[in-house]
């Protein structure tokens, strides 16, 4: 495992270039934030053995002998180090946030961890919702009202560490597909059914966004067909209050009955042509 390609750096970097590095990393993928709990350990694995003098050593130098140094690194439950060689995440969630960083209390606990996969609509996860859980525990089965936030994305964790009074819950969400909307990080597209007629001419069509909304949707005359229509701040909801668009693919068909006068037309534009 390539400890200088997790952590983004080159082997010549400094020590300062690595905690910046670990810094940005760690924020982006904490499971507080919905990063990959796998994905998180690797980097800290990493900033652990690089940001150390004696490690970074054995690392660069596998065959040189062990050299003994200092272990002073805290760690909470699930193995994550909040406290590596002197960098210490609770004063980088204050400096983000503004307030404690929730695991500060709890580098010493060792409550266990429970874990569990919940099934969200996609319409739940536009407006945000609140679910109800059963889970089994050594003390019984518990009933936990957990909060859904907007905007999650698929496969995305989030832990809960108040929820449980003997241990704590994280939670893996998986959007369920829906049929009218297809989600692209925060762009929802939905296929459009229309007359190729009404791409010749032009026409306006009702579409219903997931909100709920009814939009009318200008399509201008010689539209080509699958043309894509960007609906700008329809799309998928956001957690700080923004959203995504909504993309709208029109699919031509030819309609049932098409009129003589119709089918004339076209026969005379086509000779139009070829004269």
């Amino acid at each position: 495992m390539d400890y200088y390609n997790i952590l983004g750096v080159p082997r010549s970097a400094t020590q300062e270039e690595i905690k910046k590095a670990y810094r940005k990393l760690a924020m982006k993928h904490h499971p507080d934030v919905g990063g990959d709990i796998v994905k998180f350990q690797e980097i800290t694995n990493a900033y652990e053995t690089l940001s150390d003098t004696d490690k970074r050593f054995q690392y660069d130098n596998p065959q040189a002998k062990p050299q003994f140094h200092n272990m002073n690194a805290g760690g909470f439950p699930g193995g994550f180090s909040f406290n590596v060689n002197g960098f210490d995440l609770n004063d980088l969630f204050t400096q983000a946030f503004g307030h404690q960083h929730p695991f500060q209390q709890q580098q010493t606990n060792t409550k266990p961890t429970y874990r569990t996969k919940v099934s969200v609509a996609l319409i739940d996860v536009y407006n945000g919702t609140d679910q109800v859980l059963q889970l089994g525990t050594p003390s019984g089965t518990k009933v936990i009202n957990i909060k859904v936030p907007k905007g999650i994305y698929n496969g995305s964790q989030i832990r809960y560490d108040s929820l449980i009074d003997d241990g704590i819950l994280l939670v893996e969400f998986h959007i369920v597909p829906d049929l009218r909307f297809s989600r692209e990080g925060d762009d929802l597209y939905s296929n459009m059914p229309i007359s190729v007629l009404d791409l010749i001419v032009g026409t306006t069509i009702e579409f219903k966004t997931i909100s709920g909304k009814i939009l009318q949707v200008n399509i201008p005359a010689k539209t080509q067909p699958n043309q894509h229509i960007r609906l700008a701040g329809q799309g998928m909801s956001r957690s700080n209050g923004t959203f995504g668009d909504q993309i709208l693919l029109l699919k031509p068909y030819i309609p049932d009955i098409v009129s003589d006068n119709v089918i004339e037309a076209i026969n005379n534009s086509k000779l139009t042509k070829e004269i």
